[in-house]
């Protein structure tokens, strides 16, 4: 099994109601894995999933990462243009 940090920000933290929260999920998984997880835990952010940016140990994440032992997943808001 694999321990992450979730890190909230924007509408993602006042959904959770949390700045960050610990997840563990098997060895090897990818991002998706994770945010199903987010996603099973706190139901209203899965509306969400699809426009909101995540980046893995500070750098902006594509899409099917694999996830490490210690790694940090922040969900960011989603960017809106105008």
């Amino acid at each position: 099994m694999t321990k992450v940090t979730v890190l909230y920000f924007g509408q993602s933290r006042e959904i959770s109601g949390l700045a960050e929260e610990e997840f563990t999920i098997p060895e090897g998984s990818s991002l998706p894995v994770l945010i199903k997880a987010v996603g099973d835990r706190h139901a209203k952010l899965r509306r969400f999933a699809e426009s909101m940016q995540v980046a893995v140990n500070e750098e902006v994440a594509e899409g099917n990462e694999r996830l490490k032992e210690g790694d940090a997943v922040a969900l960011l808001p989603p960017v809106a243009g105008g």
